[in-house]
Order: C-alpha cells, then structure tokens, then sequence
C-alpha cells in the first residue's frame, strides 16, 4: 500500500508558492506540447490564478520562458477573446 501524502491546510507563502506556480506552468506547457488542451487550460488557469497572487518581486523569480509562455502565448489560444470549448457538436 502506497505512502499516504502529508496535507497540510495552510495556503502557501514565499518560495512555495514560487515553486508551485513555476511546477503548475511546467505542467500546463506539457499538456500543450501533447495537444491535451482541456487539461491544459483547466492547469493555466490554476496557474494563472497563482502567479497572480505573486509579489512584483517575487515574479521576478519565475524563470521568464515560463512567465511569457503563461501571459502571452498561451492568452493568444486560452484568452477570454477566443471561443470557449465544446461549442460545435457534429
């Protein structure tokens, strides 16, 4: 029987929170990469909403590959500007 995950309910703070936005945009970048697109927007969204909660400062520490993945690449295809998903049915 696998080992059971330590939770903890405290939300996260400083370079945690750091590394989990940075981890969450990894993971959205591999489901782009695997064309898995309703996976992706539901972990840029999560993203997003992470990197938001930032400090000026301390999005200055997320490596900038992922921050300009996250804000403009993946807005031009997930922006509110676009159709949402599963619109047109056969």
């Amino acid at each position: 029987m696998p080992a059971k995950k330590k939770r903890t309910d405290r939300p996260l703070a400083g370079a945690d929170l750091i590394k989990e936005a940075c981890r969450r945009i990894r993971v959205a970048r591999s489901y782009w990469d695997a064309h898995n697109n309703r996976a992706c927007r539901g972990e840029r969204e999560k993203a997003l909403a992470l990197y938001e909660s930032l400090s000026p400062l301390e999005r200055e520490k997320v490596p900038q590959e992922l921050r300009v993945w996250l804000r403009y690449r993946s807005e031009k295809y997930f922006g509110h500007q676009r159709t949402p998903p599963g619109g047109r049915r056969g």
